[in-house]
């Protein structure tokens, strides 16, 4: 895994590699990788869950509370739910994002894939994926696992990460050049 000096980036890091050993040891990777997709979904869904897991506002006790609410609604149990209360308790919520990606990039070494977080600005359907994932394959050499999240702020294309790679396709990056180079002439 890319290793940056963001405090961020090593926390969730550190975190992503001890979730993955104490899954990998109970052979739940898959549901823990499950789990994790479900939170982020939540993560994703809710203004006020994205407010609890950034703001330092909240005690350590309240944040453990309402992560434990959150994951029995959600049917989230397990290692997965001891893991985001041990987060919350140890007051690093608000690297569970890097977190989770950290863990599905490790994941995905385990079982010789390669990672890929794609943003799209629409909901890609099931074809559209297996292709992209096709295309991933011929770049990275090998079966490549492809998590889709929907921005609908980039206003069409794609942004493909893996590794330490980036493209960026997206509609609100090429206008955003274009308006710059406009600027440039004017």
């Amino acid at each position: 895994m890319a290793q940056s000096s963001s405090p961020v980036s090593g926390v969730a890091a550190r975190y992503a590699q001890s979730l993955f050993e104490l899954a990998s040891e109970s052979g739940a990777v898959a549901e823990v990788e499950k789990a994790l997709g479900s939170f982020e979904a939540l993560l994703a869904e809710s203004e006020d869950l994205r407010r609890l897991v950034k703001s330092p506002v909240f005690s350590s006790e309240e944040q453990v509370r309402a992560i434990g609410a959150i994951a029995d609604k959600a049917g989230i149990s397990g290692i997965t739910a001891n893991f985001l209360r041990v987060v919350a308790r140890n007051r690093r919520l608000f690297a569970i994002p890097g977190m989770i990606a950290g863990f599905r990039q490790i994941a995905a070494e385990a079982r010789g894939e390669a990672a890929a977080e794609v943003t799209s600005a629409t909901e890609l359907s099931a074809a559209q994926v297996k292709e992209l994932q096709a295309t991933l394959k011929g770049v990275a050499g090998k079966d490549v696992a492809v998590n889709v999240t929907v921005d609908p702020s980039i206003l069409g294309g794609l942004i493909v990460r893996m590794g330490s790679r980036q493209i960026d396709t997206s509609l609100k990056t090429k206008l955003n050049s274009l308006k710059l180079a406009l600027k440039e002439v004017g």
